[in-house]
């Protein structure tokens, strides 16, 4: 596992793709490998690009790559797919639109499964984020599924998020739903070369007028990602902000909120670990049959077992 790790700090996009397969699949070695690097990261620029399906997220994650890439950073893209609901994988579609950087040594690309996750991103994402962070990537970018106003949980994992809008697809009202606004660093309305899109940024704006708290007011910037234009304004936002949460007492309690974040998931996914250990000792056709017939119950299991578990600690 040592020379693996020192193979991906030191670039190797092989070895980078085996550390983030050992970490998706769960293997034994996953904690060694984030308690070995975690010391390395930090210096990324972790972006957020969220929004409905069909808003364009890929293709202006595809321009934004290349606008980082003329500013002489390397990048890091995660795209979170939806999983096949057969192999547990994902279907690749983001990666595909990609594809013309697949061979530039400065980008590396990982398109991961949501595995059922209902925030936007797998439960692995941000392990895999934190990996590319110390493996010298200078911006890493999680592109999320696309699941409307659920899609909350990159909040935690970004330091800057663009919530992409387009014309025509509801996003006018979908704006004005609880959560929606408060994810927002960067609004990007995309498709702006269709109707309504002045509309779209007016009605931002409006909503940013009467609801807007803090240091920070988002911008609303317009963009046709499949020209490429507007994609230089979205990202002199994006870095704009970056200056904003590096220099800002606001930027510093998020910073510290998304520590906290990520040990509490540690905390439940070692809990989880436990419980599911024994209630696989537990489990047998005779209780489950007792549970069918009602001669036992499901909560008093589920305290038996919290109740070995805590105790065995």
């Amino acid at each position: 596992m040592d020379r693996l790790v020192n193979r991906a700090l030191s670039g190797d996009h092989r070895a980078i793709a085996r550390l983030i397969s050992l970490v998706e699949s769960e293997s034994p070695l996953a904690d060694g490998i984030m308690r070995s690097i975690y010391p390395r990261t930090g210096r990324a620029h972790i972006i957020g690009v969220t929004g409905s399906p069909g808003a364009g997220k890929s293709t202006l994650v595809d321009k934004m790559i290349h606008r980082f890439l003329d500013m002489g950073r390397s990048v890091g893209v995660i795209a979170v797919d939806p999983s096949s609901p057969f192999s547990g994988g994902a279907i690749l579609g983001d990666r595909l639109r990609m594809q013309n950087h697949a061979v530039d040594s400065r980008v590396f690309i990982r398109s991961m499964g949501s595995r059922g996750s209902l925030g936007g991103v797998s439960g692995t994402t941000g392990e895999a984020a934190l990996i590319l962070d110390a493996c010298g990537k200078d911006v890493v970018i999680i592109e999320t599924v696309g699941v409307g106003q659920s899609e909350v949980d990159i909040v935690k994992l970004a330091d800057t998020v663009c919530l992409v809008l387009v014309p025509g697809m509801g996003d006018d009202v979908q704006i004005m739903k609880a959560g929606i606004m408060e994810i927002a660093d960067v609004f990007v309305v995309n498709k702006a070369d269709r109707d309504g899109a002045d509309k779209v940024v007016a009605d931002i704006r409006m909503m940013l007028d009467i609801s807007f708290r803090g240091d920070w007011r988002p911008p609303v910037v317009k963009t046709c990602a499949e020209r490429g234009d507007g994609v230089e304004d979205a990202v002199s936002s994006v870095m704009s902000h970056r200056e904003h949460v590096l220099n800002s007492q606001e930027g510093r309690l998020r910073r510290l909120s998304r520590i906290e974040a990520m040990v509490e998931a540690v905390l439940r996914k070692e809990v989880s670990s436990l419980i599911q250990r024994e209630w696989g000792k537990r489990r047998s056709e005779g209780l489950l049959e007792d549970l069918l017939l009602r001669k036992v119950d499901p909560y008093s299991i589920a305290e038996s077992i919290l109740d070995e578990v805590l105790c065995s600690k």
